[in-house]
């Protein structure tokens, strides 16, 4: 049975990443790519699905046994998982070197006192759990194939038994076991590395040689940080995982790297979030800039110049990790999901709907990079007019906001409000003499979305915004019209707001939801059934305060905030109240983003502890 949510580490190679569980159990990995197909699917099914567990050996009637404790070793995406035992004391360390090959899961064993029986018990599963691979030895190593797949098991333990490599590795219900003692000073490597099946075997790993180019790779990338506040571990901690859910080769980052993890446990609320939005990777991008990671903000404009390049008016709200358009939504009815939550998910039905919010995302990013100083592109300034002339066709439309809903379209005021931020900072682009455009009209154009959404998108008996034209209902985005600029923090319109999303979206722990649930098939979403607070949306709450002069409440809800993180600092989109545990998928970059934001909002306000 899979582990909680937060009972999972992240370790990851810049192309796709897997989850470890407290066990030792690797859960979930996806060969070669985030959204390739799962070789361990065990997360959203059983061990039947998938896994690949190291630890202490037990009975097989007992559960494998939980680290005594882990950590990352230093700021790294190093996994260090330690047991004590009665035979001794032993650590795991599980790593994916940053690639220039082969993809590789790597775990050293170190026996650091005694002599500790231990277990490699290696379960592949090709095709999220549904394909058992042709598993034999060549030259002397293990490998399993099926169709385009292969995936090599090496190990030096074998080294070490010599004669008794037959009784140390063995077959046994489809499920490949190493057994053997670790001691004091002793060191072993287990590697699993990916390549396609008609191409020659991988080279030998080495261990010991990747651990230390890991460690640099680290080290190197942690030094660039420009931020040094009071919060800089949480910081670093965020920072590491946005690094580790951005695709190397092409500059794309992944809203999280699994897929169907619910929103709510036993609901349907379960999506793929292993593509990238243009939403989360902008906000992504403006967290990077801030605090130091100009390459890897320039890598992800290169990405989405490549993405949109020849169809700028038909602008998705997503990609694939290369820019891929065709995002078909399927179910997997062989999985029954991560605690019976089913359906499980892959692809993304939401890749084709209308967001108007996203042409204001996209041109913020844009223009933060313009103004820190990015080299300049002259296509991204024309696919910057290009966006905005498509916008003042269409900025009136009912679309499906934020959220994705999947019921009828509405006019959002968050899209309204985006919407005036695309048109406001393209403006400020042309006044810059760094672009040409009609500029008399789009002040005009920019006058006319702020004056439709302060008469059609605020209630004045209420004295708040509401979700939609119309409505009666809140809608946390709301919480970011003073974030952009749209109106000031000190309008009593934003003041109101913010009080009535407190009073009316908040949790009995004082977490911010999206907006509301309803019992029955009868919410704006169009789907049945609840969900969780949504971190990014706390998030938000927390700037907000602090906006408004209200900063000790601001820092007392960012560090109640902190505490929701597991014990390795990580994040997954939603908190469930009621059960206290995370839900949704993990680690979600759209959570770990705006704890940056807050970070640095409450660092420059001198609102944090002593």
């Amino acid at each position: 049975m899979a582990g909680r949510i937060e009972d999972y580490a992240l370790i990851g190679d810049m192309q796709t990443a897997a989850l470890v569980c407290r066990d030792g159990t690797v859960d979930w990995l996806c060969l070669p790519r985030f959204d390739s197909q799962a070789i361990f699917a065990g997360l959203l099914g059983t061990e039947d699905h998938g896994f690949w567990r190291v630890g202490p050996a037990h009975a097989p009637e007992a559960a494998a046994p939980a680290a005594t404790r882990r950590r990352y070793r230093g700021d790294s995406l190093v996994l260090e998982s330690e047991w004590d035992t009665p035979e001794g004391t032993v650590r795991v360390t599980d790593f994916m070197p940053p690639r220039d090959g082969a993809p590789q899961v790597i775990r050293i064993v170190e026996g650091v006192s005694g002599k500790v029986p231990m277990r490699s018990a290696l379960r592949m599963r090709f095709s999220y759990g549904r394909i058992v691979p042709w598993v034999h030895r060549r030259n002397g190593r293990l490998v399993g194939i099926a169709g385009p797949d292969s995936v090599w098991f090496d190990t030096d333990v074998l080294e070490a038994a010599g004669e008794e490599d037959d009784l140390t590795t063995f077959g046994q219900d489809l499920t490949t076991y190493t057994d053997f003692d670790v001691s004091e000073g002793d060191r072993f490597g287990f590697t699993l590395s990916w390549q396609p099946s008609h191409k020659e075997p991988p080279p030998l790993p080495e261990p010991e040689q990747s651990l230390a180019a890991t460690d640099d790779f680290w080290r190197e990338w942690v030094a660039l940080c420009t931020y040094h506040g009071p919060y800089r571990e949480a910081v670093i901690r965020s920072l590491i995982t946005l690094k580790a859910l951005t695709y190397a080769p092409t500059g794309g980052i992944v809203a999280a790297p699994t897929t169907s993890l619910p929103e709510e446990i036993g609901g349907v609320r379960n999506w793929d979030y292993r593509y990238t939005w243009l939403r989360d990777a902008a906000i992504t991008l403006s967290s990077l800039l801030r605090t130091g990671y100009r390459e890897e903000a320039r890598a992800w404009r290169e990405w989405l110049l490549r993405a949109v390049a020849g169809d700028p008016e038909n602008l998705q709200i997503m990609y694939g990790i290369a820019g891929e358009r065709e995002l078909g939504e399927a179910e997997l009815d062989w999985l029954p999901g991560y605690e019976n939550s089913a359906p499980v998910r892959v692809g993304n039905g939401a890749a084709h709907q209308l967001q108007l919010d996203v042409y204001g995302e996209t041109i913020e990013a844009l223009h933060l990079a313009h103004m820190t100083g990015l080299s300049r592109n002259d296509y991204a300034s024309q696919l910057q007019l290009k966006l905005i002339r498509y916008l003042e066709n269409h900025w009136n439309q009912p679309d499906e906001g934020i959220w994705e809903v999947r019921g009828p379209r509405r006019h959002f005021v968050h899209s309204k409000v985006m919407a005036w931020v695309a048109v406001d900072r393209t403006i400020k682009l042309v006044e810059s003499g760094d672009a040409e455009g009609p500029l008399e009209r789009w002040r005009e154009l920019r006058d006319d979305i702020h004056r439709d959404v302060c008469e059609k998108g605020y209630d004045p008996e209420r004295n708040t915004f509401t979700q939609s034209y119309g409505s009666q209902e809140l809608d946390a985005s709301l919480l970011l019209i003073p974030q952009v600029g749209f109106l000031p923090p000190d309008d009593k319109r934003v003041i109101g707001t913010i009080e009535a999303i407190q009073r009316e979206l908040s949790t009995p722990d004082g977490f911010i939801l999206r907006y509301p649930t309803h019992p029955g098939e009868d919410n704006v979403d169009g789907l049945a059934g609840d969900e969780g607070a949504f971190l990014a949306c706390s998030f938000w709450m927390a700037d907000d305060l602090a906006m408004i002069g209200r900063v000790d409440e601001a820092r007392r809800l960012f560090e109640k905030l902190l505490s929701l993180r597991n014990d390795l600092g990580l994040l997954a989109e939603e908190w469930d109240s009621k059960h206290q545990r995370q839900v949704g998928n993990f680690p979600q970059a759209f959570s770990h983003v705006p704890l940056i934001d807050t970070a640095l909002r409450l660092t420059a306000s001198g609102a944090y502890g002593g």
